[in-house]
C-alpha cells in the first residue's frame, strides 16, 4: 500500500492557550488529514520537556508532556472554570510557543484540575496509578524534588537522594505526597486526553507514527531511577556522552551530552528496559520512528566534558542480537528506522537484516554539504522506505531553495522541474508523492508554502527551536483537496491502496 502523510508536531497546532494540544485543533487535523487523502499523522516525541524545550530531552521516556493536556476539554469535564484560565497571559505571538509563560501558568490550572479529580474520576486515578506504578512512581517522585531543589539536575541533588539511599528515598516520599500525587494526577490527564485522541485517529483509519529518540536525557528520571543501565562512574556521572561526528553542516560535530547505555549490562537481562520502553511506544503510537538507528550498529561515544564532538570514537551496539530479542518480546511491529547521518555498510546490512523502512530526504539528493547525491534522488528510491522532502531538523522546502548553494539549488530546480508560479514547494513534495516510496512524509510548513519562518529545529543550537505554530485558519477544505487531488494522482489515497 501506497501511504503518504504529514509531519505536524502537537505543539504546532493552533490554540488559544499558548501552544497545540489534544484538544479541539488535535481533532480538527484529523479531519484534514482525512478530506487530504491521508493515510498518517507523524509527530514528535510527546514526553515532558526541560531545559531547551526539547521533545529528545525528556524528564521521562514513559510520561506525557503537560503542556499538551487540552485546557477547554477539562472544562467541559468540571475539571476547571473558564475564568481559571481564559483570563491568563499565554503569549502575544500565535505563531511562536513562549515556554517560559507556559511554564509559569500551566501548572498553576492543572494544579486546579489534578484538585477535582473525586468521585468516580478518583477510582479511574487510583487505578491508573496502580498499572503504571512501575515507572511512574520514579517520575512523580523525581518531578517533586526538581521543584524542591528550584529545578536544578538530579546530579546537583544531596548524595542521599543522587544515589537514592533507601531511607533518604522513603523519607522523600513521605514528605512529599501531595506533590507526587499532583504529578501522578497530570499524567493520568494526559492519558485520558491521548487515548480519545487515538480511538479517534483509528476510526478514521490514520495511523499515528510516533518518535522515539534513542537516547534519554541525563536530567531524567530514567537515568536516576536506574543508573546501572547507563555508563556511569563511580559517583554516577556520565563516562562519555552521545553525539555525532563533524560533517558537510557541522565542523565541531554535534555534542548531545546524553549518557550512553551500557548495552552488555542490558543484554544480561535480555534488554527488558529497551523493550519496555519501546511496548509502551505502541500504547501511544500505530507506527515507531527510532531515532538515531545507526547508534544501534555503532555509537559515537564522546569523552565527558568535551567542547564539542571532534574528540568522540566510534563503539559497537547491540546489533541484530537486540532486535531478535525486540521482535521476540513484542512480535513484529511497524518501526520506521532513522538512518541518516555517517552510514556504514554494517549499519545498512542492519536495517537490511531488521526489514525496516529507513529513510529518504529529498533534500540530501542534491545539497553538496553532505554528499548524500543520488540514492536520495527520487527514482533510486527503494519501495521499503520513508521518503521526506525535509525532517523537523532540515530547512523548510522553500527554506531549503534559498539557503541551498546556487547551483545545488538549480540541479534540484532541475530535475523536479519546479515551477515558481505553482509554488516551488509542490514541485518538491510531488517529488517524493510520485516515487515509489511506500510511504512519503511532507512537514506541515511545506504544505503551507512557509520559507525559513517555518523551521521548528536547527540541531546544536539553543534558543528559538521547537517553537513554529500554524496559524488559525492556514489550512481549510480548499487546501485538503489540493493535496487530495496529488494522493489521487499517485495513488496514495487510502481506497487506492
Amino acid at each position: 500500500m501506497r501511504r503518504a502523510g504529514i509531519l505536524m508536531p502537537i505543539t504546532s497546532l493552533p490554540s488559544a492557550w499558548g501552544i497545540g494540544t489534544l484538544g479541539d485543533e488535535a481533532r480538527n487535523f484529523l479531519d484534514f488529514l482525512t478530506e487530504a487523502g491521508q493515510s498518517c499523522w507523524q509527530i514528535l516525541p510527546i514526553g515532558p520537556t526541560g531545559y531547551g524545550d526539547s521533545p529528545y530531552q525528556p524528564f521521562s521516556t514513559f510520561a506525557g508532556n503537560p503542556y499538551l493536556i487540552d485546557l477547554d476539554d477539562l472544562q467541559r469535564e468540571g475539571l476547571l472554570r473558564e475564568e481559571e484560565y481564559q483570563g491568563l497571559v499565554w503569549g502575544d505571538d500565535p505563531a511562536r510557543v513562549d515556554y517560559g509563560l507556559l511554564y509559569r501558568n500551566r501548572f498553576c490550572v492543572l494544579e486546579k484540575a489534578v484538585s477535582r479529580l473525586t468521585g468516580e474520576k478518583a477510582a479511574e486515578l487510583e487505578n491508573f496509578c496502580r498499572a503504571e506504578s512501575w515507572w511512574l512512581e520514579d517520575y512523580a517522585l523525581f518531578m517533586a524534588l526538581k521543584e524542591r531543589f528550584d529545578g536544578v539536575s538530579w546530579s546537583r541533588w544531596p548524595d542521599e537522594l543522587r544515589k537514592r539511599k533507601r531511607e533518604a528515598v522513603a523519607a522523600a516520599k513521605r514528605e512529599l505526597s501531595a506533590e507526587m500525587n499532583f504529578w501522578k494526577g497530570v499524567q493520568f490527564l494526559f492519558f485520558r486526553q491521548w487515548e480519545r485522541l487515538k480511538k479517534l485517529s483509528q476510526k478514521k483509519g490514520i495511523s499515528i507514527i510516533g518518535d522515539l529518540p534513542i537516547y534519554v536525557a541525563e536530567d531524567s528520571a530514567d537515568v536516576w531511577a536506574h543508573p546501572e543501565l547507563f555508563q556511569m562512574d563511580d559517583d554516577l556521572r556520565p563516562v562519555k556522552v552521545a553525539g555525532c561526528p563533524p560533517d558537510g553542516f557541522s565542523a565541531s560535530g554535534q555534542l548531545w551530552g546524553n549518557p550512553l547505555f551500557d548495552w552488555e549490562r542490558m543484554k544480561e537481562d535480555g534488554y527488558g528496559w529497551w523493550i519496555s520502553r519501546v511496548a509502551f511506544q505502541f500504547r501511544f503510537y500505530d507506527v515507531l520512528r527510532i531515532d538515531h538507528f545507526r547508534g544501534f550498529e555503532s555509537y559515537y561515544a564522546i569523552p565527558r566534558g568535551a567542547k564539542d564532538a571532534r574528540g568522540g570514537s566510534w563503539e559497537k551496539g547491540p546489533g541484530m542480537d537486540f532486535f531478535r530479542a525486540l521482535e521476540k518480546a513484542v512480535g513484529r511491529r511497524r518501526i520506521i528506522a532513522e538512518d541518516l547521518g555517517f552510514i556504514t555498510p554494517q549499519v545498512g546490512k542492519l536495517l537490511e537484516d531488521t526489514g525496516f523502512p529507513g529513510m529518504k530526504v529529498l533534500q540530501f539528493a542534491f545539497d553538496s554539504r553532505d554528499g548524500g547525491g543520488r540514492m536520495y534522488q527520487p527514482h533510486n528510491y527503494p519501495v521499503n522506505c520513508v521518503a521526506y522532502v525535509g525532517t523537523h531538523d532540515n530547512e523548510t522546502a522553500l527554506g531549503w531553495l534559498e539557503d541551498a548553494a546556487a547551483e545545488d539549488a538549480a540541479l534540484a530546480r532541475e530535475y523536479l522541474n519546479l515551477d515558481r508560479d505553482e509554488g516551488e514547494n509542490w514541485g518538491m513534495m510531488r517529488g517524493i508523492w510520485s516515487s515509489p516510496a511506500g510511504y512519503a512524509i511532507v512537514q506541515m510548513q511545506d504544505i503551507l508554502g512557509l520559507g525559513r519562518e517555518g523551521r521548528i529545529n536547527t540541531p546544536s543550537t539553543l534558543g528559538g527551536n521547537w517553537q513554529w505554530r500554524a496559524l488559525p485558519g492556514s489550512y481549510d477544505a480548499d487546501l485538503a483537496a489540493r493535496i487530495r487531488r496529488q494522493m489521487y494522482l499517485y495513488e496514495r489515497l487510502p481506497q487506492q491502496g
